[in-house]
């Protein structure tokens, strides 16, 4: 199962800044079990949420040169507050510095209204299979032709 986490990229400037949004129903799978009486969204899919964000900047910043992007390293994640069903959650990203090995880092955050419900730093890597596994050219090819899709979906200008 894949989930994808952003519903709408509202704003983006290439190799700079991403704000999309992230409508939380009761729908989603998850929420059945965590927890039952008090869905909430899992921190974990939080930080997912602020990844993917990640991600879209860093695709569309390299004009899909990429097939790959997985995030690196989380550091100073703190949960301020719950997200619950019905909650948007816009989330802004930040690059706070690009590497020759294809690593960004980010500064990343989320809201749900005024207040901030996750922020935390982020390093996405991103490659091509083809560059260790030259059999692979074929799946580096169908995501990244999966992943322009997606993104005239999630962004429409």
């Amino acid at each position: 199962m894949r989930f994808s986490l952003i519903d709408q990229i509202v704003e983006i400037n290439a190799g700079e800044s991403i704000r999309a949004t992230k409508n939380l129903t009761l729908a989603e799978e998850y929420l059945q079990d965590h927890f039952p009486g008090f869905p909430i969204m899992p921190g974990v899919l939080q930080v997912e949420t602020l990844v993917q964000s990640c991600a879209w900047l860093m695709r569309y910043s390299g004009d899909f040169k990429f097939s790959t992007v997985l995030l690196d390293e989380a550091k100073a994640v703190k949960f301020n507050s719950f997200v619950k069903p019905g909650d948007t959650i816009v989330v802004d990203c930040k690059v706070h510095k690009k590497n020759d090995d294809g690593t960004w880092a980010f500064k990343a955050s989320a809201k749900v209204g005024e207040t901030t419900v996750i922020s935390a730093k982020l390093t996405l890597k991103q490659f091509n299979l083809i560059d260790e596994y030259p059999e692979l050219a074929p799946s580096d090819e169908i995501q990244t032709a999966a992943m322009k899709e997606l993104f005239a979906v999630l962004y429409r200008q």
